[in-house]
C-alpha cells in the first residue's frame, strides 16, 4: 500500500541508499538480502561471532556456511584481520554487524575482498542514524539490512528493511518477500490486470500499510533519538573513563554512534568474582542490565553443526566481561546517575 511506499522513501533519505524494501522483520531483511544477492548452498558467508543468532541463520536457511570471524576487542566489530584468514573459494559475502551502534570498516571489508567477486553486506540493525566518514551505512556497502522491532531506534512494531544502491538487487528482494511474484497486488490494479506469475520461490515477507505507517513516524523523531542517546553515552564515559574495574568500548575516530545498546567491559583482574555475579548485583539495585552476546557458535545448534569454542579469543573473552548498561532516550538524567551509582557501588564491593 501507499504507506509501504512512503516508508521506503524516507528510509532512502536516512540510509543513504535511493533504493530500499520493507519486510516483516529484521530477520526477513536478512534472509531476503542473503537470498537477492545470489547466496546459495555451495556458499560460505563471513559473519561475526558476536552478533545477534539471526546474522548467521539467514545464511543457513538458505543452506549456505556460516564462518564466523573474531572482533576487534575494543569495539566488539568484525576483525578485518581475522576475516581475511577465513576467506576461501566458497565465500559468496563478507557481512559486517554494526555492533552496538557503530558501524563496522567496511573499507577495510572491501579491501580484503577486492580481488574476488565477493560481497559485502551490513547487518545494521544497531546503527540507524549513525555515520562513518561523515556517511551512513546504505553508502559503504552494497547492500545493508535493518529492523525495526520494539527496542530498536525506528520500532514500528515490526518490521525491517534492505537498502541498496542496486536496484536490480532491491527489485529482487521485493519479489522475494512477496512470494516470489512478478506483480504485487497494486501494480496488477494499477495495469487493470489480474495476471501475475510465480518465477522463483519467495516467502510471504511482506510488511503491512499499520507498520510502515508507523515506521515514517518513529523516523522523525530518529535525529532526536540518537542525539540524546549519545549524550546519555558521553555521560556513562565520563564516569567509567575514571574506573579501572569498567571499560566502555570505544568509538572509531571519524564516526558517529547510534547507541543502540551501550555495553561495558568488566576487567575481571580488578574484581574477586566474575561478570555472573556482578550482573545479579546490578539487577539487585533495580537496574536492567543484560548481556549481548552470547557468541553465535558456542549456540547448542552451531556446536552441534562442529563450531568448538576457542576459537575467537577476542569475542569470548569480551563475552565473560560484558554488561549491557541501560540507555533509552526516555531516560532522565537522574537515570543516568542511578545507573552509575549503583556500576560504582557493585565493582567497589567486589574489588579485589
Amino acid at each position: 500500500g501507499p504507506a509501504v511506499n512512503k516508508v521506503e522513501e524516507d528510509l532512502s533519505h536516512v540510509t543513504g541508499a535511493p533504493h530500499v524494501a520493507v519486510v516483516s522483520s529484521g530477520t526477513a531483511a536478512l534472509h531476503t538480502m542473503y537470498a537477492s544477492s545470489g547466496i546459495r548452498s555451495s556458499d560460505e558467508v563471513i559473519v561475526p561471532a558476536i552478533t545477534f543468532a539471526a546474522t548467521a541463520n539467514a545464511a543457513a536457511y538458505l543452506g549456505a556456511k556460516p564462518v564466523f570471524a573474531d572482533v576487534e576487542p575494543h569495539t566488539l566489530l568484525i576483525n578485518p584481520a581475522s576475516v581475511e584468514s577465513l576467506i576461501s573459494q566458497k565465500t559468496r559475502a563478507i557481512v559486517g554487524v554494526d555492533f552496538a551502534g557503530q558501524i563496522a570498516d567496511y573499507e577495510a571489508l572491501r579491501s580484503i575482498a577486492s580481488n574476488q567477486s565477493i560481497t559485502i553486506l551490513a547487518d545494521a540493525a544497531h546503527s540507524l542514524g549513525a555515520t562513518r566518514t561523515g556517511s551512513p551505512v546504505g553508502q559503504h556497502v552494497d547492500a545493508a539490512t535493518f529492523s525495526f522491532h520494539p527496542v530498536k531506534h525506528v520500532a514500528a512494531g515490526e518490521g525491517g528493511a534492505t537498502a541498496s544502491s542496486n536496484p536490480d538487487l532491491i527489485e529482487r528482494c521485493k519479489t522475494f518477500r512477496n512470494h516470489g511474484i512478478n506483480a504485487d497486488h497494486a501494480t496488477r490494479a494499477n495495469k487493470g490486470t489480474w495476471f501475475y506469475e510465480m518465477c522463483e520461490l519467495g516467502f510471504n515477507y511482506r510488511l503491512s500499510d499499520i507498520h510502515a505507517a508507523l515506521g515514517s513516524s518513529q523516523l522523525s523523531g530518529l535525529e532526536a533519538n540518537v542525539n540524546r542517546r549519545n549524550e546519555i553515552a558521553t555521560t556513562y564515559d565520563q564516569a567509567f573513563n575514571q574506573n579501572d574495574a569498567v571499560t566502555p568500548l570505544t568509538t572509531a575516530q571519524g564516526s558517529t554512534n547510534a547507541y543502540h545498546i551501550y555495553v561495558v567491559l568488566l576487567e575481571l583482574d580488578a574484581l574477586n568474582v566474575s561478570r555472573t555475579e556482578v550482573f545479579a548485583a546490578l539487577r539487585a539495585e533495580n537496574i536492567g542490565v543484560n548481556v549481548h552476546y552470547i557468541p553465535v557458535p558456542w549456540h547448542p545448534y552451531y556446536q552441534e553443526q562442529g563450531y568448538e569454542p576457542g576459537n575467537w579469543p577476542a569475542a569470548e573473552n569480551a563475552y565473560d566481561r560484558m554488561i549491557t548498561l541501560p540507555i533509552w532516550p526516555g531516560m532522565t538524567d537522574d537515570d543516568t546517575s542511578d545507573v552509575i551509582v549503583a556500576v560504582e557501588k557493585v565493582v567497589n564491593a567486589y574489588r579485589r
